[in-house]
């Protein structure tokens, strides 16, 4: 990045850091401040850090990075704040800023710009993955599927992983490019890093519900990632590559509705990609905003736009079933309503809510990887409110929220089964 984009980037930060009138609501809502209890792990904290951050860099670049990384990206202040600060756009401006002036460590280089950033290789090195994840990882859980690894302990830290699947899902379904009923909308479906290739079942119970409704379905091959774990990294380079390509995987002209079963890749798309859009091309910049307008939940597509989900009567001893609302689902996108009436669509479930569902499970994507300790702190008091509801099942819309849930449940040896909603409703089908 050059001189003059840096101080464009500055003073695009200068200019969203004024709306903060510093009153502090962010304190009370924050997941990691919560936990901490430290000031400068707050938005509020972060904020006045940001101030001057010119001079920051100069001085102490990397103490600013470590703030800003304590951040699960939840965007609950975001939600919470009277003043509307833009809080998700300071932090990813301010982490592609440090990013551009520190540059990339050789193993996030390898990781964003020599794999993620190129789809296929990055399928590719996954394959090899499953096929020698095996000899270093052992059983934790036979009811949750998780392992556990004394080999990797000093990076992954004592969780209970869910392994990589045997087989991904674009390896099943590749160029997919089905008719739907006459006046049946055509829907591109967009299934996101972990569904693909950690979670494929989701996948294909969410072609199964299409397929039962008779849409018209666009799956194209060799998928990539949304492109948030490299914006969250601050590696603008790579996130510009992904959103181009995937531009070229999604005409927005060949479909009517784009669905994710991912609360991230759906806030990504919709959101971020358009907010961050100015760097691009006037073709591009219009590419994306006709992407953006067609994104939905697939939750929301169905109760929504198919106007599935109306309740119905509940079998007797129906199954107990709590909902954990994803950050990135209820609070970015306002979407919490339609699971719920999706689950409460199934006559043998019965919805019973936490005491607070919609606060955050920790997970934060990469934000588990490098502050596991906080990620767990906070990941078992929500594994603490799902026990409490008696629930047989705790259902969710992000992948990424079940991996944490479940690593969570496992450790503390709950027989509660995590679904996605949409395996709940396409078994009930």
């Amino acid at each position: 990045m050059g001189v003059k984009q840096l101080q464009t980037l500055l003073s695009e930060l200068d200019a969203l850091l004024a709306t903060c009138t510093r009153c502090g609501r962010c304190q009370s809502v924050c997941p990691v401040f919560s936990t901490t209890r430290m000031e400068g792990d707050v938005t509020r904290g972060k904020i006045a850090l940001l101030e001057g951050l010119a001079h920051q860099m100069l001085t102490d670049a990397g103490g600013v990075k470590a703030r800003l990384d304590t951040c699960l990206l939840c965007g609950t202040c975001e939600a919470s704040c009277p003043s509307g600060v833009k809080v998700m756009d300071i932090f990813l401006k301010a982490r592609t800023i440090l990013t551009a002036y520190e540059g990339f460590s050789p193993l996030k280089r390898a990781v964003f710009r020599g794999s993620l950033s190129r789809p296929r290789l990055f399928s590719a090195l996954l394959g090899i993955g499953v096929r020698l994840q095996s000899p270093f990882l052992k059983t934790a859980s036979t009811f949750h599927g998780t392992s556990c690894s004394a080999v990797a302990r000093p990076f992954l830290g004592g969780r209970h992983l869910v392994p990589l699947a045997d087989r991904f899902l674009s390896s099943r379904f590749s160029n997919l490019n089905k008719k739907g009923k006459r006046g049946a909308p055509r829907v591109a479906v967009f299934p996101g890093c972990v569904v693909d290739k950690v979670y494929p079942k989701i996948g294909t119970d969410l072609l199964k519900i299409l397929t039962h409704y008779q849409t018209g379905i666009i799956l194209p091959g060799h998928p990539a990632c949304c492109g948030i774990p490299a914006l969250a990294a601050g590696d603008r380079k790579t996130f510009d590559q992904l959103v181009r390509y995937n531009l070229e995987r999604f005409p927005a002209d060949t479909f009517d509705v784009l669905v994710t079963p991912c609360a991230t890749c759906t806030a990504t798309l919709k959101n971020l990609w358009v907010s961050l859009a100015d760097g691009f091309s006037a073709d591009a910049q219009k590419q994306i905003r006709a992407l953006s307008e067609k994104v939905m939940d697939i939750s929301q597509f169905l109760v929504d736009y198919l106007n599935v989900g109306a309740p119905q009567n509940t079998a007797v001893n129906p199954l107990k079933v709590t909902w954990h609302d994803p950050c990135h689902l209820k609070k970015s996108l306002g979407v919490a309503v339609q699971p719920r009436k999706l689950i409460q669509a199934i006559p043998t479930l019965s919805l019973v809510e936490m005491a607070v569902p919609d606060t955050c499970c920790g997970s934060g994507g990469s934000f588990t990887l490098q502050q596991y300790d906080i990620s767990k702190q906070i990941g078992l008091q929500k594994a603490d409110q799902i026990v409490s509801t008696g629930a047989a099942v705790v259902s969710t819309g992000c992948p990424a929220c079940m991996m944490q849930i479940t690593d969570m449940l496992s450790q503390k040896g709950a027989k509660i089964a995590v679904k996605h909603v949409v395996e709940l409703y396409a078994d009930s089908l």
